[in-house]
Formats: C-alpha cells, structure tokens, sequence
C-alpha cells in the first residue's frame, strides 16, 4: 500500500504518466550561457503534453538560482517549489521547478529539477 498516494489517480485512474531515463544530452541555455547541462536526465511524457526533461540539481548552475515563495500543486505529482533563475541582466522568473516530496507515483522525479522552455533561451536535447 503506498504511503503518498497520488490523489488524482483516484478520480482519473486511466491518466499515464511515462517516466523515463534518456540517453539524450539535455543543455538549457540563457542570455547565451550553458544554465545545466545532463546526460542522466528523466523524461517525462504526460497525456498530450510535449515531454518534459528533469534533470539532477548537480547538472544544474544552481548558483544562479534562487528559490521563491511560488509554490503549485499537482494532483497527480505534488507540491512544485521554484527557483529564479539570473544571468547577467537577464531574469527568468520561476523557470525552475521540483517536486521535493512528490506523490508515490512520481518518485522518479524527486529532487529534480525541470526548465520551462518558454522562460529560457532554449533547452536542447540530442
């Protein structure tokens, strides 16, 4: 019996989540400087959602982050905490995210770390 389950498997039990190891190189770049850069990231795939790559803290300039009050919650993952990330002049507010104690069923991703594409120059994989 799990002891953090995902509440919103409950009500949707036919939703998937596909976690997943990649072989890829994931790099996210801002204001033209490499912010992570991983080779043992965790990819994501969630209903008709482009995938999402997660990626260990120690991959990431984390001392060009700084945590914020931000906090959201998943029904099917968990509480996200944020971070800020600054490059030179450049801002991006909140654009990293984790699930520091997510639900059971998505402990792959604990204490990892995720980019939103859009608050960032560009995340490449390959």
């Amino acid at each position: 019996m799990s002891t953090n389950p995902a509440p919103g498997f409950t009500r949707q039990p036919d939703r998937r989540m596909h976690y997943a190891p990649t072989s890829s190189r994931v790099r996210v770049i801002l204001n033209s400087v490499l912010v992570a850069d991983s080779t043992n990231a965790i990819m994501l795939q969630e209903e008709d959602f482009p995938p999402v790559y997660y990626l260990p803290q120690v991959d990431v300039r984390m001392d060009l982050a700084r945590r914020t009050g931000r906090s959201t919650h998943c029904p099917f993952k968990g509480n996200a905490s944020y971070w800020t990330v600054t490059v030179g002049d450049k801002v991006a507010k909140n654009t990293i995210w984790a699930y520091e104690t997510p639900f059971d069923e998505a402990m792959a991703v604990r204490n990892l770390v995720a980019f939103y594409a859009n608050k960032v120059d560009v995340i490449q994989v390959g």
